[in-house]
């Protein structure tokens, strides 16, 4: 700020200045100017930078007023055209796909899908891996269209709902437990086995248990005893012949008996035996069979 003497004067009178003046100048001057101009420059050079950044992203996102690219904000949710990809988890209500496509979940490891409580705690999940599928949960139900069960598993039993169940394997199928079922046939033109190789092969049923063949043979292999029993009946052979090709044959007869008939004998313990037919019965002379 310059400092300035102001003297009044009349005509005629001379007043000589004083040389030394105090002379104060405001601003800023030398280096430190440059520097401010400098640092003005380079704040405005970031602006610049930031702007075109900030333009490049939004050019590069595809961002516009109805959402971002292929995501799209709509007022019932968002919707995503095309594929994507998640790189970490993802919490939604409900995932469906278009009406004219299908729903695609993929991974290069596996897919996962969690159900949890109010807790965070997982209550039910579903991992689909490279060699297994995976479900935990306290019941599994698969269920048709109209929302009839068709297959259902829990802890206690698994039940199927369709009205035929169809083994296509050539092995057939393997139960290490009891099976309960109302029937069991098989394809047309195909044979039906039951075996079991190492144990014991069990049919009960409270009303009994019928075996038809329509157009074909029963046969029933067993490496020990096959027993047939009834308790509160009797068993009935019905048919036009019945063969036993390896039964025991009694020894011993009438001398001078000429005719080839025999006659069934029982053992005590049920087993069956023939013996050569005389005027009156024989088993008892050939009872050493039972021995």
């Amino acid at each position: 700020m310059v400092r300035e003497q102001y003297t009044t004067t009349t005509e005629g009178t001379h007043i000589e200045r004083p040389e030394d003046q105090n002379v104060y100048k405001i601003g800023i001057y030398g280096w430190r100017k440059r520097c401010l101009y400098l640092f003005v420059l380079l704040l405005l050079i970031i602006l610049v930078v930031n702007l075109a950044l900030t333009i490049w992203i939004l050019k590069v996102m595809w961002f516009s007023p109805t959402g971002m690219g292929h995501l799209q904000v709509k007022k019932d949710g968002l919707r995503l055209e095309g594929e994507s990809e998640f790189l970490f988890p993802l919490y939604a209500k409900e995932i469906h796909s278009r009406m004219d496509s299908s729903l695609l979940l993929q991974s290069t490891q596996n897919v996962t899908v969690n159900a949890r409580n109010s807790e965070g705690e997982v209550t039910g999940r579903l991992k689909v891996g490279p060699k297994m599928v995976e479900v935990q949960s306290q019941q599994f139900q698969i269920n048709s269209k109209d929302g009839k069960p068709l297959f259902t598993a829990d802890e206690k039993e698994v039940v199927v709902g369709v009205d035929k169940l169809r083994v296509t394997g050539p092995e057939g199928a393997l139960f290490e437990h009891s099976v309960e079922t109302p029937l069991v046939q098989a394809d047309p033109f195909q044979e039906l086995r039951l075996e079991s190789p190492t144990r014991s092969l069990s049919m009960d049923a409270p009303r009994g248990v019928h075996i038809k063949a329509h157009a074909g043979k029963i046969e029933a292999l067993s490496q020990m005893d096959i027993k047939f029993h009834s308790s509160d009946g009797m068993l009935v052979l019905d048919a036009e012949t019945v063969c036993l090709p390896k039964l025991v044959r009694g020894t011993g007869g009438p001398s001078g008996s000429s005719q080839r008939l025999y006659e069934i004998c029982a053992c005590p313990d049920g087993k069956l035996y023939l013996s050569v037919a005389g005027v009156g019965t024989t088993c008892q002379e050939n009872s050493q069979v039972c021995l």
